[in-house]
């Protein structure tokens, strides 16, 4: 895809992005307005993804803690950027959470983007919510597209990846969760800003994930992997469980992937590094 696009942030999302598109990436802490303003002065895009945030040292638990590096990381930077945007005429793409909900399983339907947020358990569902409410308002004037992921899943390592973080813990709760793979969600990436889609969008893959499924597939090529099924109970700790819908993203001309689908790909890719 040619297109002139700055991506802000260069953890788990923001490298794997740029690997995989080769669009410019800037690693500069931004924690001003100028600073936002020389790196777009400096690399002069039409569109910027902000894919800065701050989910803990190793979950989102650690936000708890760290009240001013998370608000700061997932509230004043992304207004910071928005500003930069509209001042600098450009397209703004804030890559959020579907983190934000409560849900029931007996009774909800897949959560769609017009759903007020309503999990407030976690700082860092909260902070999430801040902001995704504050850019909300922008998207139809200004063409801000706020991408919600869930959960992402790749096929490579690394510390923030489910299977990573799976493989590492042994233990998995038995509940049905939306997930995004990360190459589904890169390509799904590139057809919104192609249709210059605005306002929010869940990028999951179809269908719920019990992590018990991702843990047997991993088994089926490393046989000698073990691993215990608990209870979400036993985890002792605040979390959402949710499915969102994938309507709009369809509807926008995606065809979005079964979750099983993937799971074998993801592995054998996954064990290549």
């Amino acid at each position: 895809m040619k297109a002139n696009i700055l991506i802000f942030g260069a953890g788990f999302i923001g490298k794997r992005l740029q690997q995989e598109t080769g669009w410019d990436i800037s690693r500069k802490k931004i924690i001003s307005f100028n600073d936002a303003q020389s790196e777009i002065k400096k690399y002069r895009p039409k569109i910027i993804i902000n894919c800065i945030g701050y989910t803990g040292e190793v979950n989102i638990s650690g936000c708890e803690n760290r009240v001013d590096k998370t608000l700061t990381a997932n509230v004043f930077i992304p207004l910071v950027l928005a500003e930069a945007a509209i001042r600098n005429r450009i397209k703004l793409i804030h890559i959020s959470t579907g983190c934000i909900y409560n849900f029931d399983y007996k009774k909800d339907k897949p959560i769609k983007e017009e759903k007020v947020p309503d999990f407030f358990d976690l700082c860092y569902s909260r902070s999430k919510i801040y902001s995704e409410m504050a850019l909300g308002v922008l998207c139809n004037r200004y063409g801000v597209l706020i991408a919600r992921i869930r959960v992402p899943l790749d096929d490579r390592p690394h510390p923030r990846n489910l299977l990573t973080k799976l493989i590492k813990y042994r233990r998995v709760i038995e509940l049905s969760n939306s997930v995004t793979y990360i190459p589904d969600f890169i390509a799904a990436l590139k057809h919104l800003i192609k249709k210059d889609a605005r306002g929010i969008y869940n990028i999951v893959n179809r269908g719920g994930l019990r992590y018990s499924e991702l843990m047997d597939t991993y088994k089926k090529y490393v046989p000698d992997f073990e691993y215990k099924k608990i209870k979400f109970k036993q985890l002792n700790q605040a979390r959402t469980n949710l499915f969102l819908s994938t309507r709009k993203l369809e509807n926008s001309g995606f065809k979005a992937r079964n979750i099983r689908e993937v799971l074998d790909l993801c592995v054998k890719n996954y064990l290549k590094y």
